[in-house]
């Protein structure tokens, strides 16, 4: 049986522990670094006005990543295989995103719509066939509710990829009402009395001014149109009330509103 050589057991445990050491220190050294970059992308995001979850997110992201970016560049320094843990995680991440395509375009969208912002919560928007006013952004689904007070749920990808209608980004609005008239009604007489009722209006703003013309001349009608322009909280309340004033002025001044109608011609053989 062969003597224990000591010496060289004791070098051997002596690299193992500066290996240990230079680890340790290293790590250390590493994450502080990446605490440092989070700060500073902290910052940044805090900066530029970053929705608060788009900005949680981001950081946790950032510092998940640079970590384990760490832990494998730390395994390679002092000597661990590393191509091993780069294909593992290659292969976890193809397969993570092909389980989770619907999810990742989602995200994808939520991280659009946050940073450019094409609408923000109050808004009133119309998007991927809904109407409502944004109650909350999130980074995989935008939360509506409807003028019927009911909630919608819409994937942050069909907002992302799809055309956009906010109604609350402008301050002012223009209001087009189109009324059809008799063809034996004086249309003069009927843009008078339109341009009385608009005028006297308060909520219609003096600029832009408004303007009313005849619009079409219909199968049964001549139609006149006005285009008015209001503050964006009047518009509805405005809407309903005007066409309510031209029906009751009409009636006072003799102006009809006609209807469809067919004359029926009967040949006797």
């Amino acid at each position: 049986m062969g003597e224990i050589d000591f010496n060289s057991i004791g070098i051997e445990l002596w690299g193992i522990l500066l290996m240990v050491i230079y680890a340790v220190v290293a790590l250390v050294v590493g994450f502080w670094l990446v605490g440092r970059l989070v700060k500073i992308l902290d910052k940044l995001l805090d900066s530029k006005d970053i929705d608060i979850s788009l900005h949680k997110f981001l950081l946790t992201l950032v510092r998940i990543g640079l970590k384990v970016l760490v832990l494998i560049s730390v395994a390679g320094l002092v000597g661990i295989p590393t191509t091993s843990f780069i294909a593992i995680i290659g292969a976890a991440g193809l397969a993570i995103g092909l389980a989770l395509q619907g999810s990742l375009a989602n995200f994808a969208g939520g991280v659009l719509i946050l940073f450019l912002k094409p609408f923000k919560v109050g808004d009133f928007i119309e998007g991927a066939g809904h109407t409502g006013i944004v109650e909350e952004i999130s980074i995989f689904y935008t939360y509506l509710t409807t003028p019927k007070n009911q909630a919608i749920v819409i994937p942050n990808a069909q907002l992302s990829n799809n055309s956009i209608v906010n109604y609350s980004t402008k301050p002012i609005r223009r209001l087009d009402l189109v009324f059809g008239i008799d063809y034996s009604d004086d249309i003069d007489q009927a843009k008078e009395v339109l341009r009385k009722i608009i005028s006297s209006e308060t909520r219609v703003l003096d600029e832009p001014a408004f303007m009313i013309g005849v619009d079409a001349l219909g199968d049964n009608s001549v139609n006149l149109v006005t285009k008015s322009w209001c503050k964006n909280e009047d518009y509805w309340n405005l809407n309903y009330e005007l066409i309510e004033k031209v029906k009751k002025e009409f009636d006072a001044n003799g102006i009809s509103f006609p209807f469809p109608q067919r004359d029926l011609h009967i040949i006797k053989d």
